[in-house]
């Protein structure tokens, strides 16, 4: 008789998002603009990760969205960008208002550290709204999964 395992996706979204804080940005511009703006004005400098782009198929189709990634100096804090918007389909489809995603994981970031990005992020001209995003609305957090 064959032995049958089955994740437990709820366990491994519940551990992804431990040490995780999610802000949603509304910046209508491309994502290699938006990137470029973020070093220029908040000296992160992100690099696209293939490795880490989001393929997901929706109505017989695959859709890409790019994912870009920062370490913190001396930390073990990473910072990922997700663009949310790939051809008229969202990666977090509960947030089509959203054109980016950023996600730090790694280390527990503090309310300030989160409140300093969130200034540092409404500065840069193309940039509309910047808000964090709590786990309780996030419907597709499977999407964010790496």
């Amino acid at each position: 008789m064959a032995l049958k395992l089955k994740l437990d996706n709820d366990l491994i979204t519940e551990e992804f998002f431990e040490d995780t804080r999610l802000l949603g940005i509304m910046a209508p511009v491309k994502n290699y603009h938006f990137v470029w703006s973020i070093e220029e004005y908040m000296g992160y400098d992100f690099t696209i990760n293939h490795d880490l782009e989001v393929k997901i198929m929706k109505k017989k189709r695959y859709y890409h969205f790019s994912v870009y990634e920062y370490r913190a100096p001396g930390s073990y804090l990473m910072h990922y960008l997700y663009h949310n918007q790939n051809d008229g389909e969202y990666l977090l489809p509960e947030f089509k208002h959203l054109d980016f995603l950023w996600l730090t994981k790694g280390e527990e970031m503090c309310q300030e550290d989160v409140l300093s990005i969130q200034q540092s992020l409404r500065i840069i001209p193309s940039v509309q709204l910047v808000s964090e995003l709590t786990n309780e609305k996030i419907k597709n957090k499977g999407h964010l999964i790496f």
